[in-house]
């Protein structure tokens, strides 16, 4: 399976990573190394996943978003969810990410 691509952007103390395509557990893996590569090099004040080309995702999407919130924090970042589609949007909403305030 292709890897998903992510393309990265950069802005002061921002690095966003903007996903396309699917997220599941067959591109899960590959989008946290690369994600988790490129914040290891630039240590980013905040890390914005922007969803707004993804047309799916499964709970894998939910870990991955988790995991890089706490990367990012293990240093004192944060991290912020953007334009996720409706139904992805509400993936998130039941799984409580709406309490971690990166939504």
């Amino acid at each position: 399976m292709p890897v998903m691509p992510v393309i990265f952007e950069t802005s002061d103390c921002e690095l966003t990573a903007l996903l396309q395509g699917e997220i599941d557990h067959h591109t899960a893996a590959e989008l946290r190394e690369e994600i988790d590569r490129a914040v290891d090099i630039l240590k980013p004040e905040v890390l914005v996943l922007d969803f707004s080309r993804v047309g799916f995702m499964d709970s894998s999407g939910i870990g991955l978003i988790m995991g890089r919130f706490q990367n990012v924090r293990s240093y004192g970042g944060s991290l912020r969810v953007a334009n996720p589609p409706p139904t992805v949007a509400r993936m998130m909403r039941l799984a409580g990410m709406g309490r971690l305030g990166v939504l």
